[in-house]
């Protein structure tokens, strides 16, 4: 389970989330090489981030379509979780002279593709382009040009070994409409002179005391003035979670038609369906579709 905390102060709002255990399930389902999971684990974790944005029963997707090795990446979000699939999971590179994860390198130059399901007939889409493909970055440059909002995001993974995730997660910090030039200038202080996240999250910082990182006056020494007050909003656990289901696969299937389906279990004893974000497998048999087959 996730942890993540939503506040707001007067020049900015602000997102801290702990998705160490979420990407820990993406990896478990999709195996990943360990690139790939550094990517994949920073777009879910910027998916549980944006996810908390919405009301009721919207639903946001974000898709990288990238000239990299891993192609494309999905994340789907609600209010409650998150869940995902990559195109190329066992795809990797080696790394970077400094030793750390060449994210960049993997994903590649694109079209980052931000969807917003709101119950209306036609659900937002928002494009932007990818130009560095380390997906915080990237997601700031879609912030700052589709909804004309500056924001710093940051979001990080750490391996323990190949299967294991020590450390996953990221903040996100919006400025609000009129902010003051001094919030500007003390949150760009701030953001150069701040650890990433994961080496925040190794050093023992939970997310409350992250976000009081954030705030924190770095002209004073004992650490308790803050650049301005701040209020946490919501704190509540994020998961992964699919909600596939053999109806939903089943009247997915009767779409094929009725030809397709003869066709297909004339060479076939049963058909089976493999959910992409969850890999759970259903299976289906000639008389499940009787009635559709007279």
């Amino acid at each position: 389970m996730g942890k993540l905390i939503r506040g707001v102060s007067k020049n900015a709002r602000f997102f801290v989330v702990d998705t160490t255990d979420i990407v820990q399930k993406a990896q478990d389902i999709h195996k990943c090489s360990p690139t790939a999971i550094d990517a994949f684990g920073r777009l879910l974790t910027a998916g549980v981030i944006m996810g908390s944005t919405l009301k009721g029963n919207d639903v946001l997707t974000l898709r990288t379509d990238t000239n990299g090795l891993l192609n494309n990446m999905v994340v789907t979000a609600d209010t409650n979780g998150v869940k995902g699939y990559l195109s190329n999971p066992s795809a990797d590179v080696p790394l970077k002279d400094n030793g750390k994860s060449d994210v960049g390198g993997l994903v590649g130059k694109g079209i980052l593709k931000v969807i917003k399901d709101m119950g209306l007939k036609e659900p937002y889409v928002g494009l932007s382009e990818m130009n560095s493909g380390e997906i915080a970055q990237d997601l700031a440059y879609y912030f700052y040009n589709s909804e004309q909002t500056p924001t710093v995001i940051a979001l990080g993974v750490k391996l323990k070994d190949e299967n294991t995730v020590e450390y996953a997660g990221g903040y996100m910090i919006q400025l609000l409409p009129g902010v003051e030039d001094e919030f500007i200038t003390a949150l760009e202080q701030k953001i150069e002179a701040i650890r990433p996240m994961t080496e925040l999250m190794a050093g023992g910082m939970d997310i409350k005391r992250i976000a009081k990182l954030l705030y924190e006056d770095m002209s004073d020494e004992t650490y308790e003035k803050l650049v301005e007050p701040y209020e946490i909003l919501e704190e509540k656990d994020v998961k992964y979670s699919c909600n596939c289901s053999s109806d939903k696969f089943y009247r997915g299937l009767i779409t094929l038609g009725k030809e397709q389906l003869k066709d297909i279990f004339s060479k076939e004893k049963e058909l089976e369906a493999e959910c992409h974000f969850c890999g759970k497998k259903y299976k289906f048999k000639e008389e499940d579709f009787a009635e559709i087959l007279k």
